[in-house]
């Protein structure tokens, strides 16, 4: 008897959260019912208002409503509907986490919200042929490499690349890859680690679903960035985290696209008026086939006008692509 009294106010706080909410009560007959057919917990009325009190005080927000009987509900949760389904969203939406951890995920955020919202929830769950990847071991690979940034110390993992067959294939000729890691950076639907070779002079950058497992912690302190090496400048001019090295481009861009611009490099880059129906935008770039397929999906409202070696390889690639059509 004394261990269902010290289980008693769990099981019913238990049942406040995941049955009831601001819109769904729950009578101290149901309350008493559910803790006896449920959890083999006998009670009477008298000790329901007791127990609820004790969860007031303990920090739960319970309300109290009074009828024929009276009825209880959780009034306040740590996150509310709105915030769930925001937060679903990013879930269903991330390329990185597979499917089925984001059914996970999912599940468990739903319980959150208690059971009649749950299925508001679900039916605000993203299209399930969303492109996922499918390294189940992310979530160790993130906190590994959390893990060591925290501690300051380099890592050791392998990387892969697929090759025709759709087949791991193991970079750096199998061997393990010994990096120090600082940041961890979400862009373009990709998590990446962005830190120092083991050489400490070059920065660079890894995708986490590309690394086959949870890396190793070494002993080994991890290396400084370089000297001069601004990280900032390193996320607002890389496009999808392809290189280090910057460039200042000169673009001619059509008047309507001054939105895309801003998205793209911020509200601090520089324009100028260029004509009745154009505009110049200095852009700090990584030049490489990313930006200039950025550049190519304007269909030529987007203009490379300078430096002449960057319209010399952007002409190249157009070209080199056209000889297959």
């Amino acid at each position: 008897m004394d261990k269902d009294s010290k289980l008693r106010p769990l099981y019913l706080a238990k049942i406040l959260y995941e049955r009831t909410d601001e819109d769904h009560y729950l009578t101290t007959a149901q309350l008493m019912e559910i803790l006896e057919k449920e959890y083999g917990i006998k009670t009477h009325r008298q000790t329901i208002p007791a127990d609820v009190e004790a969860l007031r005080s303990f920090g739960m927000e319970i309300q109290e409503v009074m009828s024929s009987q009276k009825r209880y509900n959780l009034i306040s949760r740590e996150y509310d509907v709105a915030e769930l389904k925001l937060l679903i969203d990013a879930v269903e939406s991330s390329k990185f986490i597979t499917k089925k951890k984001s059914e996970e995920l999912v599940a468990k955020l739903s319980k959150m919200a208690g059971q009649n919202q749950a299925e508001n929830l679900k039916r605000n769950i993203s299209p399930e042929d969303r492109i996922k990847y499918d390294n189940e071991s992310i979530y160790l690979i993130i906190d590994g490499i959390n893990e060591a940034i925290n501690a300051g110390k380099k890592i050791s993992f392998l990387y892969f690349k697929y090759d025709v067959r759709k087949e791991q294939k193991l970079r750096n000729d199998g061997k393990p890859f010994v990096f120090s890691p600082h940041r961890l950076v979400w862009n373009g639907d990709f998590y990446y680690m962005v830190g120092v070779f083991d050489n400490g002079k070059r920065v660079g950058t890894f995708r986490l679903d590309r690394i086959q497992k949870r890396p190793d912690i070494l002993e080994e302190d991890s290396l400084p960035f370089p000297a001069g090496f601004d990280f900032e400048k390193h996320l607002q001019t890389s496009f999808r985290m392809y290189g280090t090295s910057y460039t200042t481009v000169d673009l001619i861009c059509k008047n309507d696209l001054m939105d895309a611009i801003l998205d793209k490099f911020g509200k601090d880059v520089t324009t100028y008026c260029y004509d009745m129906e154009n505009f110049r935008a200095e852009v700090d770039v990584v030049v490489s086939n990313v930006f200039f397929s950025w550049v190519f999906g304007f269909e030529g409202d987007v203009v490379i006008n300078g430096p002449a070696e960057v319209k010399e390889q952007y002409k190249e690639m157009v070209l080199k692509a056209a000889e297959g059509i």
